[in-house]
């Protein structure tokens, strides 16, 4: 209403004044008939770090995903306790930022058809819970949520998972729901810390397996500003059945720090040279469970 009434206000005066209406009305009619037979756009496709990377999934649309979410996929969750005792030197959130520099690894270098999804911060961790801020899932929760969350993402396609795992509690609840979801045709493997690992055994000078001499040195190579080395001491004692405690003559393995190990001994070399050959287990499973030509039967 407002564009004719100027017309007409226009088209009173000079000639000059109506060429530039007619001008205008004009190029107003071409760009919407235009518009009008211009195709809906395609959706783009989901964006990776690199040409070589995996897909981040929280960072797509629903559509994105439904691109990608294929029978093909490979899904990788990261499992990191938030918030779990690490010692007096070591944060609460140790295994999570060790779960988020893994998972960053694997977006590195990880093909096309592999999709990581939000890393899980709880799980089961009855071990620790004499020491404050730290946390832990019943094993039937913990179970239960993981394979909730994989038959979730399974809905949409996807037959294959792998839990980036950085717990040694975790495998017991990790075990069990690989079991249950086998039943309905779905694959799950994970990280595994207990099995030896010939690069560790080369450099580990001392016992433990906990805020250790090489969970300590890790963290100086994934993320030195979490460590407080001035902090660190040796806690060794006999391992006994149960958690850690604070008691000296209570059950389970006597740790006032919280540590089972001895940290002083950690290095950033050690770390470096345990994360790495970590990483390339890692990526050697998921390789092998992407091309995995045999799915249990539902």
């Amino acid at each position: 209403m407002r564009l004719t009434s100027h017309k007409n206000h226009l088209c009173i005066g000079k000639r000059p004044a109506l060429e530039w209406t007619v001008s205008l009305c004009f190029s107003l009619a071409v760009t919407v008939s235009s518009s009008a037979q211009s195709p809906a756009p395609a959706v783009p496709a989901p964006r990776r770090a690199s040409a070589n990377a995996a897909v981040l999934l929280e960072t797509l649309s629903w559509d994105e995903a439904e691109q990608i979410l294929t029978s093909d996929t490979v899904v990788v969750i990261a499992l990191g306790a938030e918030s779990k005792e690490h010692g007096r030197h070591l944060q609460l959130n140790n295994d999570f930022l060790m779960a988020e520099y893994l998972k960053k690894r694997v977006l590195d270098a990880a093909p096309e058809n592999v999709v990581v999804a939000p890393t899980v911060n709880y799980s089961y961790y009855p071990a620790f819970l004499e020491y404050p801020g730290s946390t832990s899932l019943g094993m039937d929760t913990a179970r239960a949520m993981i394979t909730d969350i994989i038959h979730s993402l399974a809905h949409y396609g996807p037959r294959r998972f792998y839990i980036l795992n950085t717990g040694f509690s975790t495998l017991r609840p990790l075990g069990q729901a690989a079991s249950d979801l086998a039943k309905d045709g779905i694959v799950l493997r994970y990280t595994d810390l207990t099995k030896e690992d010939p690069i560790e055994k080369k450099v580990r000078q001392s016992g433990g397996t906990h805020a250790d001499e090489i969970e300590t040195s890790m963290m100086l190579y994934i993320a030195p500003e979490s460590v407080r080395m001035k902090k660190a001491a040796r806690d060794l004692n006999p391992d006994q059945p149960g958690g850690l405690t604070r008691d000296p003559q209570g059950k389970g393995t006597y740790s006032p720090t919280g540590a089972w190990g001895d940290p002083t001994l950690a290095t950033r070399e050690k770390g470096q040279a345990v994360v790495e050959s970590l990483v390339a287990t890692i990526l050697k499973d998921i390789e092998e469970l992407r091309q995995a030509s045999s799915l249990p039967a539902k």
